[in-house]
């Protein structure tokens, strides 16, 4: 028979071999955890950099005679173009033989911005507009009437952001709501009396951002009641996406912010975005009774993280690849597309 102490020395031993194997196993099962997040990662990075190669290629495909719907009596405008994203969809279109006017809220850098352009030989002409300032929205909407009788593109890009990195103030919440939502709507409210009968139709194109989405697991708004409101095409009104936006300069006003079930990475640009996205859907909505050779089609899109001023340089997508889509969407031949979100040349969910 087995001494006591002998038997409790051996259960001791068979516990720490028990023991070790169980966190051997917890070590290997958390390894092949990391092993697979990691694949995944990789995958969607390859995937996404085959997309970007599929797409870089497509540029260089010219659109045939039959495809081209525009001339050089198109005009298109662009918001917030002196430079960035804004100044190179002005190119791009350019090079497409459209009439571009690009705006700019600074007349000086504006004018430098056309002239770079001119001096390529492209059709670019300045105006100065600040989406901000009605005045200065009617001014542009009756020099554009009197110059060119209308437009037929119109691409909403001027916008701000004073986050960067993993900050998050909302100090200047008031003005990134006044200029990226109302202002981008002013602007549209603005044109859409002016946009040129066509049997193409007129085009709309509000550049966004997916951190404005309401399908986002990580940037959402959590408070589902609100979100229930914005998601339901029913019940949506412009009065509605004021509401929310309202909400949320007052709670920054009062300082209860934080407890509003707000986005919680660049709270207000990525409201801002959000309002956009759900604008475009109202106005797709809108846009839809119209009678046959005056519709207009509206669809918003994410340029991705450029490398620009914006961003601080610190983004991983260039430039001529953010302008890309707002361009392509702006052309589609057969443009059947609208309330849509896009990333990518891709339709995404908002």
């Amino acid at each position: 028979m087995m001494a006591p102490l002998q038997l409790c020395r051996e259960n001791k031993t068979n516990t720490h071999l028990i023991s070790g194997s169980y966190e051997q196993h917890k070590i290997t099962e958390n390894e092949n955890l990391i092993y697979s997040i990691m694949d995944k990662k990789e995958k969607a990075k390859e995937k996404k950099e085959k997309r970007r190669q599929e797409i870089s290629l497509l540029r260089t495909i010219p659109y045939t005679d039959h495809q081209r719907w525009w001339t050089s009596e198109t005009i298109a405008v662009v918001t917030g173009a002196n430079r960035g994203i804004g100044f190179e969809i002005v190119r791009q279109l350019a090079l497409h033989e459209i009439t571009v006017i690009l705006t700019s809220r600074e007349t000086g850098v504006g004018q430098e911005a056309a002239k770079v352009l001119q001096e390529g030989g492209l059709n670019v002409v300045f105006h100065q507009l600040d989406i901000t300032d009605p005045p200065s929205i009617q001014s542009f909407v009756q020099w554009l009437k009197q110059e060119y009788d209308g437009v037929d593109i119109l691409i909403n890009n001027a916008g701000v952001n004073y986050n960067a990195g993993s900050d998050n103030s909302v100090e200047k919440a008031d003005q990134v709501i006044q200029t990226n939502y109302f202002g981008t709507k002013n602007m549209i409210k603005a044109m859409v009396p002016l946009m040129r009968p066509s049997e193409p139709g007129g085009r709309i194109i509000n550049v966004s951002s997916k951190l404005g989405r309401l399908s986002g697991r990580r940037n959402r708004i959590e408070n589902a009641e609100v979100r229930k409101k914005l998601e339901n095409e029913e019940l949506l009104s412009e009065e509605l996406i004021d509401g929310v936006m309202d909400t949320f300069l007052k709670q920054v006003n009062d300082g209860s912010w934080k407890e509003g079930g707000w986005p919680n990475v660049f709270t207000d640009y990525s409201l801002s975005k959000l309002a956009v996205n759900t604008y475009t859907r109202l106005m797709a909505r809108e846009f839809a009774s119209r009678p046959e050779g005056q519709k207009i089609y509206i669809n918003c899109y994410c340029p991705g993280w450029v490398r620009t001023a914006m961003t601080s340089w610190a983004g991983h997508i260039s430039i001529e690849e953010g302008a890309d889509t707002a361009v392509w969407l702006a052309l589609l031949p057969d443009q059947f597309v609208t309330g849509k979100f896009f990333s990518e040349r891709q339709e995404i969910n908002f």
